[in-house]
């Protein structure tokens, strides 16, 4: 699709508005998420549905943050701070980002179309890797853009080649560390190297969305590369290791000229008030954050301990989510998915990703992740 393709004028025999809507709306696929709960058929006998295919935090959220959300509730007749003062004050004071390079976001995929919004024009190119966040080509081709999307290595990222994908026509590169829904990570000094080779007037959003399950040795200094490199955004959200998917707040750290212009495009009150006040606690919570940190290593060396003793092939994940490859089990993927949604496991194929014989199962209670292993095993060695 060209530009003029994409700006050209209504056609004065449009009947509907729909008919006169840009191509590259129309043809936009529809966001694929996990079956709805309530259309769930279990077996009979039952009567528990284990939601394990979202990536969220099975230990909710922090009681501290659940306190502060509902304490502003009384507020709910005024507007929220439309700039997060507080939220910002709190993040310069955990991470050193100054607030002018700060910009807060229903949740970071908010923050994902406003990147695209702000950076690309239709026909203009954005690059990504295989088996990387549905989120991002979403986001390029509701603005007229076009996906370039990058062969995976191992399931993750290939710098160099995209590196070599950059042409004139590049505006934005997303990478994903750990990448979701893979959960492969690249190393430091491997994204170091990428934004060096970078051209300047190209940005490259660093999507940290699973950083906190890392350990604190395996994390880079992110928000220190946003002094030496203009063009690089770093996202971060609330959603998974803070237990506030369901209040969606997140948010991005850049320089302030790059910053600014995000914000331009924000809507004022794009972050409600009790996600404010959760937020600001739960960065405050550390316990809170250390306790899921933990409980998912531990379950993460639970299923995939489980998988080798089943023979089952799995991608090595440094987030909060797991890749199983069910092509050899008994009935494929289908059939193992449909045994184990009716024993009361809702989890998440891979197929809209291009990964038709993966299962994604979020790590969950330390009796979830056990009761998952009994059903999987009885399914794969019946």
């Amino acid at each position: 699709m060209t530009v003029a393709e994409a700006t050209r004028p209504v056609p004065a025999e449009a009947a509907t508005p729909v008919d006169g809507a840009p191509d590259y709306v129309r043809n936009l696929p529809p966001y694929v998420t996990a079956k709805p709960a309530s259309q769930v058929q279990m077996a009979p006998g039952v009567t528990r549905l284990r939601k394990m295919a979202s990536n969220e935090n099975p230990n909710g959220a922090s009681p501290k943050a659940l306190a502060a959300a509902a304490a502003v509730l009384t507020g709910a007749a005024t507007y929220p701070d439309p700039f997060g003062s507080e939220l910002k004050a709190a993040l310069h004071a955990r991470f050193g980002v100054p607030p002018e390079s700060l910009v807060i976001g229903n949740g970071s995929s908010e923050l994902l179309e406003l990147a695209a919004r702000c950076f690309m024009r239709a026909g203009d190119e954005a690059v990504y890797s295989q088996y990387s966040f549905i989120g991002y080509p979403h986001a390029v081709k509701s603005m007229g853009g076009k996906g370039v999307v990058v062969p995976a290595v191992d399931f993750g990222h290939d710098l160099p080649a995209m590196l070599r994908a950059i042409t004139p026509r590049t505006r934005l590169i997303f990478v994903a560390n750990p990448n979701n829904p893979t959960g492969t990570l690249l190393a430091p000094e491997a994204i170091t190297s990428f934004l060096e080779q970078v051209p300047p007037h190209v940005l490259v959003v660093l999507d940290e969305a699973y950083t906190e399950y890392l350990e604190p040795a395996q994390r880079m200094d992110s928000f220190g590369l946003i002094k030496r490199f203009a063009n690089l955004v770093v996202m971060r959200t609330f959603s998974k290791a803070y237990g506030l998917a369901g209040l969606r707040v997140g948010f991005a750290a850049a320089q302030p000229q790059v910053a600014e212009l995000i914000n331009r495009t924000r809507l004022v009150f794009n972050v409600n008030a009790p996600a404010q006040a959760a937020a600001l606690a739960a960065l405050a919570d550390e316990e809170f954050l250390a306790l899921s940190a933990r409980g998912n290593r531990e379950g993460m060396k639970l299923l995939q301990d489980a998988f080798q003793k089943l023979g089952l092939p799995y991608i090595p994940s440094w987030g909060n989510f797991i890749a199983v490859d069910l092509s050899s089990a008994p009935g494929g993927l289908q059939g193992v998915n449909a045994q184990l949604l009716a024993a009361g496991f809702l989890l998440r194929p891979l197929g809209a990703y291009g990964l038709p014989n993966h299962l994604r199962i979020t790590v969950g209670l330390p009796e979830d992740n056990a009761a998952l292993v009994a059903a999987l095993t009885a399914c794969v060695k019946p």
